[in-house]
C-alpha cells in the first residue's frame, strides 16, 4: 500500500515478544552462570573465629576478583584454601579470617595500649574479641616480618581463633576471595567493611 503504514499481524508480533523475551532469559542465566562461576561464590561460615563480625551458618558472597584482578589490602576479610595443616579432613578446605599483614609488612603485638601494629603504626581494632577483664588484642608478643607472596591473617576473635600466630602466613595464591556481604540470615544482611580508616593509615614497609 503507497503512503500507508503496513500493519503487522497479530500472531507475528506476539511471536517476536516470545522470541525475544526467550532471549533475555537465556542471556540472564547466562549471566548469573558466569558470574556465580567466575566472579562471585557463596561461602558459610563454620566457626566462630570471625566473631562477633561473623558468626557460626552466616553466609557470605565472595569477590573471587580478589586478588587475581583486585590487590588486597590490609582490613580484608578473605577465604583462602588451607594451605596445609590448618584444617582436620572432616572440616572442609576453605578458612576465613581478617588480612592484618601484606608482604613485606612487619606485624607485632602489643604495645602499651595492648594494640597490634604494622609497620610501626598501632592499629585501633574495634571488631576485635577478647575476654572482658584483658586489655590486650592478642595474649601473646610477637614480631613477624611477613615474605614475599604470603600474607599474615587473624580472627576477629582473637583468643578463639587458629590464625597466622599458629600456623604462619598463607600464600596469596592460596587466597580463594574477599567476603564482601553478609546474605542469610535475613537479619545479619550487611556489608562487610575492612575498617579503612585504620587501615589506610598504615605506613608502607621499608
Amino acid at each position: 500500500m503507497s503512503g500507508a503504514a503496513r500493519t503487522e499481524r497479530p500472531e507475528r508480533s506476539g511471536w517476536r515478544f516470545l522470541r525475544d523475551l526467550a532471549i533475555i532469559v537465556v542471556l540472564a542465566l547466562l549471566a548469573s552462570f558466569l558470574v556465580k562461576a567466575y566472579l562471585v561464590r557463596a561461602f558459610s561460615i563454620p566457626s566462630g573465629s570471625m566473631e562477633r563480625t561473623l558468626l557460626v551458618g552466616d553466609h557470605v558472597l565472595v569477590n573471587e576478583l580478589v586478588p587475581a584482578a583486585v590487590p588486597l589490602r590490609r582490613g580484608d576479610v578473605v577465604v583462602f584454601r588451607d594451605p596445609g595443616g590448618w584444617l582436620t579432613a572432616d572440616q572442609g578446605d576453605d578458612l576465613i579470617k581478617r588480612v592484618i599483614g601484606l608482604p613485606g609488612d612487619t606485624v607485632s603485638c602489643c604495645d602499651a595500649e595492648g594494640r597490634l601494629s604494622v609497620n610501626g603504626h598501632a592499629v585501633d581494632e574495634p571488631y576485635v574479641v577478647r575476654p572482658a577483664d584483658v586489655d590486650r588484642v592478642a595474649a601473646e608478643d610477637f614480631s613477624v616480618r611477613v615474605p614475599a607472596g604470603r600474607i599474615w591473617v587473624m580472627g576477629d576473635n582473637r583468643y578463639d581463633s587458629a590464625d597466622s600466630r599458629v600456623h604462619g602466613t598463607v600464600p596469596e595464591s592460596d587466597v580463594v576471595g574477599r567476603a564482601f556481604v553478609v546474605t542469610w540470615p535475613v537479619a545479619r544482611w550487611g556489608v562487610l567493611g575492612r575498617y579503612g580508616d585504620e587501615w589506610d593509615a598504615v605506613p608502607e614497609p621499608r
